[in-house]
């Protein structure tokens, strides 16, 4: 719900209605990636938290949804005064808006991380591929009911209607974060006294320290950035190159929808069959080399069917990718610190995407001039090659990706999931 208000309903609000310049709202939105990094450390302290109860990640649930709700109740009133519909100094409008996303993305990370270590401490090995596909799916199913709840409820759009609509969404947070985490953490005294008090600095060391820990990482941020450098680019390929109407390219984002949930659906299964998780990651990283070669093709060939296959894949490929690498980062570390291999894989990917979908719109406008010009030849004077000059970059950082990820298969010697003998289904969570 809230990924939705900060990339798609406020981004338009603040651009149309109210008239924020475009580099501000940009700049605000792009905020909550600044606390992406603090992941990993928010994992660690949720693995050594010494609760008197034995808690360790319901607290970090707790706060972080707290959070995340301060941020959306004066959201929708910081807006309007960066708007210029308010009197008093100028700063005060900037400093709230910031203020306000930044809140709300320092809740969305904690809840996020906490919310993953204690999936992975609450599901058994043979069912955690299919936890993490049922966890996706479902990021995936409130998504696209808050858009569609987002898109009745604001049909008539005023200010004090996105202050109904912003401060409902944070009411809504709070209970459903409040359900959610009802009876899933036991409570255990003695746990306390098991948690051993060593720093982060020293359990970070030791976590790069794995065989292969690192080259993982990194493989993990170039892939997840050759997946998202696009996310700006798609639709204005089609309208500017396939000549589409806005509701085809608008479709676009459902045909990349679906690829995802048939991803998360064969991951999950070929899973729980004991296929190899990091195998699985490169076999999204060569499912996406195909599709940005698709749509790379489209243009010159005039093809929209190509088109949306391209688009479809890079869906399918990034969702295996995504599953891969996370059930490898729940099997990196089999002691205490889930939470910290967890938190070290969401800064990663986090910020990856963050800086890569910036990078995608900054390349494409930093070529669009010498092409178009002809200063780089006749050749490159067309209207797909500043879009096709970044596909082919993200093409080659899912080579390098493949790189990276051959020889961990290896030495990261991860624990093997379980052949699962009782069929396919969905998770059956602790209630």
């Amino acid at each position: 719900m809230c990924l939705v208000l900060l990339t798609g309903t406020l981004n338009r609000v603040m651009i149309v209605e109210m008239g924020v310049a475009a580099w501000l709202v940009s700049l605000m939105v792009s905020l909550p990636i600044l606390f992406a990094p603090f992941r990993a450390l928010i994992g660690f302290r949720s693995d050594t938290h010494r609760s008197a109860i034995g808690w360790r990640r319901v607290p970090y649930l707790w706060f972080g949804t707290m959070m995340q709700v301060g941020g959306l109740e004066f959201m929708p009133f910081a807006l309007i005064v960066l708007s210029g519909d308010a009197q008093g100094p100028a700063f005060v409008g900037p400093a709230a808006a910031a203020l306000s996303f930044l809140m709300v993305g320092a809740g969305l990370h904690t809840t996020q991380t906490a919310g993953l270590a204690l999936a992975a401490d609450l599901s058994t090995d043979a069912k955690q591929a299919r936890v993490v596909a049922l966890l996706y799916v479902m990021l995936l199913a409130g998504m696209g009911i808050s858009a569609l709840i987002f898109s009745l409820v604001l049909a008539d759009f005023s200010q004090l209607q996105l202050i109904r609509v912003v401060q409902g969404a944070a009411l809504a947070t709070m209970v459903l974060n409040c359900v959610s985490l009802w009876k899933q953490e036991k409570k255990n005294a003695d746990l306390k006294a098991q948690i051993p008090k060593l720093g982060f600095r020293a359990a970070w060391r030791d976590f790069v320290g794995k065989a292969g820990a690192k080259r993982f990482l990194w493989a993990t941020g170039l892939g997840t950035a050759a997946f998202n450098m696009q996310d700006i680019l798609l639709e204005p390929y089609g309208a500017e190159v396939l000549a589409l109407p806005v509701a085809q390219t608008t479709a676009l984002s459902a045909f990349t929808a679906a690829g995802m949930l048939i991803a998360f659906g064969l991951a999950a299964r070929a899973l729980s069959r004991g296929q190899q998780a990091l195998k699985l990651a490169a076999a999204g990283a060569v499912m996406g080399v195909f599709a940005f070669a698709a749509v790379i093709f489209a243009g010159p060939m005039q093809s929209p069917e190509l088109f949306r296959l391209g688009a479809s894949l890079i869906g399918f490929g990034g969702g295996l990718f995504a599953v891969g690498t996370l059930i490898t980062a729940m099997n990196l570390e089999q002691g205490l610190y889930k939470g910290l291999a967890l938190g070290a894989w969401g800064a990663v990917q986090a910020s990856a995407a963050g800086f890569a979908i910036a990078a995608g719109g900054v390349l494409r406008d930093l070529l669009k001039h010498p092409m178009l010009s002809g200063a780089w030849g006749e050749a490159l004077q067309n209207p797909d090659m500043p879009y096709s000059a970044v596909y082919h970059i993200e093409i080659a950082m899912l080579f390098v990706t493949l790189a990276l990820i051959g020889p961990i298969t290896r030495s990261l010697k991860l624990q093997q999931m379980p052949v699962n003998t009782q069929g396919f289904g969905v998770a059956q969570l602790p209630g």
